[in-house]
């Protein structure tokens, strides 16, 4: 995997790229859509592909790990084989949908140790093991396994933790050098910083992820329940460390507003659910603003979900049908507004794009920040 760096705004830290793959160019800052399970909820592989023109999509090691297991996934010839989707790749460790476990979860040296949530199996995740597994899954980026402490801890938690998530990370690394990808794409292994929101930590963190040299580094431990200001103070203080010549990937991150908050910081890769988990329920994101479907607002509004918006549906489907749809409990309203918000996601960093390379995206990120937000 290859980073290029094409442009950098002149009034902040965002800056366009492309991340060169074995599975196609990634133009960067990117939106990344969620497959938690190998299938991004309620989209086509076609319409990721072809409608929304997703360059990337995400799959879950812990996910995939125990439903359908690796022996299934490698039979396939990976997951790029399993759902059908030539394009880039990246797995998640783990390391969060264990650390939401914590009732059915413990920490040792050696590893986490979990539950299932699916029958109540045991597990232990080694940082060597999700190496293994995401090699069988085949994903072009994998994560480090970490420790993602919540975004209240203690300094004294925090610390012990962030000292575990360093010891993994090199083991983990160690093992990803000593190990070779199996079905004849290049692999890349990007390490996490953790810190929780103490600079001091996230700054140790941050130099000891750049001393590993790896093709990329992601910040994560963030949107886990600390203010935006604080976790906007986070993403500034690491990205003054990461170095410049690789791409950056926030975690987890976020709202319309957080992602361009976060690239006007030098972020590049992000990735979330709420785009389809928030559709799912009725809410859509737009270029003039938030809207809720449900709202009886909307019950005989005939005009286009987004008469010049990013969406192949908006000229196919009107907001009082939406509506209906959605108080009828109708699948296709979830598909469809899924499809909406993933697209709009997708134009978002698009249009951020531009404009870091018109030079203009400060002033552009200003102007359309409030209009995102709003209510409609």
């Amino acid at each position: 995997m290859k980073f290029t760096l094409q442009a950098t705004d002149k009034n902040s830290n965002a800056r366009a790229g492309v991340i060169h793959t074995d599975h196609g160019d990634i133009p960067t800052p990117i939106f990344m859509p969620v497959g938690t399970q190998g299938t991004v909820k309620a989209v086509h592989q076609h319409e990721l592909r072809d409608d929304i023109d997703a360059k990337i999509i995400l799959g879950n090691t812990y996910h995939l790990y125990l439903r359908p297991g690796m022996e299934i996934i490698e039979k396939a010839g990976g997951l790029h084989k399993f759902n059908g989707w030539e394009r880039p790749i990246l797995t998640d460790s783990g390391g969060f949908q264990v650390f939401s476990l914590s009732a059915n979860r413990k920490l040792r040296e050696e590893g986490a140790y979990f539950r299932s949530h699916i029958d109540g199996s045991k597990h232990l995740f080694t940082p060597e093991k999700v190496v293994d597994i995401q090699r069988s899954i085949g994903s072009d980026i994998m994560m480090a396994l970490d420790e993602c402490p919540p975004g209240t801890s203690d300094r004294a938690y925090a610390t012990k933790s962030l000292a575990l998530t360093h010891r993994w990370l090199r083991r983990g690394w160690n093992h990803f050098n000593a190990t070779s990808p199996r079905y004849g794409h290049s692999q890349a292994f990007f390490p996490i910083v953790q810190g929780c929101t103490y600079p001091d930590l996230r700054r140790e963190s941050a130099k000891f992820v750049a001393d590993l040299g790896a093709e990329g580094n992601a910040i994560g431990g963030l949107a886990v329940g600390e203010p935006a200001e604080v976790m906007y103070e986070m993403i500034d203080v690491v990205n003054e460390i990461l170095p410049a010549d690789r791409p950056r990937y926030l975690m987890g991150v976020g709202t319309p507003a957080n992602i361009l908050e976060a690239i006007e910081r030098g972020v590049d890769m992000m990735d979330c659910v709420m785009p389809t988990r928030n559709a799912r329920n009725g809410m859509l994101f737009t270029s003039h603003g938030i809207m809720n479907m449900r709202n009886k607002k909307w019950a005989d509004d005939f005009s286009p979900i987004q008469e010049d918006g990013p969406s192949y549906v908006d000229r196919v489907y009107s907001k009082a049908y939406l509506r209906h749809m959605f108080i009828a409990g109708e699948i296709l309203a979830m598909q469809i507004a899924s499809i909406h918000n993933l697209a709009f996601y997708l134009w978002l960093v698009t249009e951020a794009r531009k404009h870091i390379i018109a030079g203009d995206f400060s002033s552009w990120k200003s102007a359309i920040l409030p209009v995102l937000t709003h209510r409609l």
